[in-house]
């Protein structure tokens, strides 16, 4: 017996139908399924490698925070490297004026004036 195909008019596909899903039981879906088999994963492969680029970017964004970091210590150090060479040179100029550094503080006199001596003078 010859197998009979009857051509049975296909609904119309509506933004509902591919929310639900119904779109993949239609049969021009059936025919060409490798193609969207290939689709899909081709999909699946882009999404996967953006998500490995933003991983790669936020390393990359961590890492140039450490690096400013790192500098503004350097920066910070080699300031107080010159700070310390100059009082060096300044210790050894003061030396050769034969100066010396106090071992006790100077004191602070402070004089006050009475009203009535300011006015005998």
């Amino acid at each position: 017996m010859a197998k009979r195909t009857t051509n049975r008019p296909q609904k119309k596909l509506t933004f509902i139908d591919i929310i639900k899903g119904n779109f993949l039981n239609r049969d021009e879906i059936k025919i060409h399924y490798k193609y969207f088999l290939l689709l899909f994963i081709l999909m699946m492969s882009m999404i996967y490698s953006n998500h490995l680029v933003n991983k790669k970017i936020k390393i990359v964004n961590a890492l140039k925070e450490e690096t400013e970091e790192y500098k503004s210590r350097n920066a910070y150090a080699q300031s107080k490297l010159i700070k310390v060479k100059m009082e060096s040179e300044l210790g050894k100029e003061v030396a050769r004026d034969s100066l010396m550094t106090l071992e006790n503080h100077p004191h602070k006199l402070l004089i006050k004036l009475d009203s009535t001596d300011a006015k005998a003078k």
